[in-house]
């Protein structure tokens, strides 16, 4: 009796044991069995929705012109601005967005979403160009980055990093005033757009995956590795969204 317990035992624990040394291809197999994950598919250019969105801008930035020229009084025109401002705000990453997927390319001069390959420089001025500000692509995209962001704002309404860690600028930017920021880096231009739920950054990245992108805090490779920074919040200059409304041509610098 105590012979045939001792095999039983000595069985018992062989087979703990060989669970024990197979638990992974165990487990492997089961989860074979289970539904797989599917991975969200890769964004895709949107030109159709990109030229909807550049005649509603246009026809809206018309409007707010009639409205600011007839103003008759502060008030009205301040509440002018601010409408603009509202609708820069919330057109404009969406037509960044159109851009998604659109492949990278130094020399790339793309004239809109899937039309061929974007430059980075490239990719700042045509969406601010089709956005409606009056203005030469080809020579701002073509000038460094800090000229590309003084074409709009002066010196005194940028802010200038270098050196800083990546964990101290984006906790700065998670709690920035919202708006469009102009984003320059050691060798590159992008978009930062800030709102209630943090930042995002756009670009047409010249990294993996090397096409247009829109970016998380984690995510933002590019943004994190640069020692440089450079930005300035667009929607939230007057001088910038009263350009926009008048149709006011911006003069390169630089060029």
């Amino acid at each position: 009796m105590r012979k045939s317990c001792l095999v039983l035992l000595a069985l018992l624990v062989a087979a703990g044991w060989g669970g024990w040394w197979f638990r992974d291809p165990l487990i492997a197999k089961a989860r074979s069995f289970l539904p797989h994950e599917v991975a969200p598919p890769a964004p895709r250019p949107d030109p159709e929705g990109y030229e909807t969105l550049k005649t509603e801008l246009e026809r809206w930035r018309r409007e707010l012109a009639a409205r600011y020229k007839a103003a008759r009084n502060p008030k009205e025109r301040e509440d002018a601005v601010h409408d603009a401002r509202v609708v820069l705000e919330t057109t404009l990453p969406e037509m960044m967005r159109c851009w998604l997927g659109t492949p990278w390319d130094f020399n790339g001069t793309a004239e809109g979403p899937g039309g061929g390959k974007i430059a980075c420089g490239y990719f700042v001025s045509t969406v601010l160009r089709d956005a409606g500000f009056r203005l030469d692509r080809y020579r701002l995209a073509r000038q460094p980055s800090s000229k590309i962001i003084h074409s709009f704002l002066p010196k005194t309404k940028c802010a200038l990093d270098v050196g800083i860690p990546y964990d101290a600028f984006a906790r700065e930017m998670e709690t920035a005033e919202p708006g469009i920021y102009l984003t320059g880096l050691d060798t590159h231009v992008a978009f930062i757009v800030v709102d209630s739920k943090g930042f995002r950054f756009i670009h047409a990245s010249g990294s993996k995956p090397w096409c247009v992108v829109d970016e998380d805090r984690d995510h933002a490779g590019v943004l994190q590795r640069s020692k440089w920074r450079m930005r300035g919040n667009l929607t939230a200059d007057e001088a910038v969204i009263l350009r926009w409304i008048r149709g006011e041509k911006i003069v390169v610098q630089g060029s």
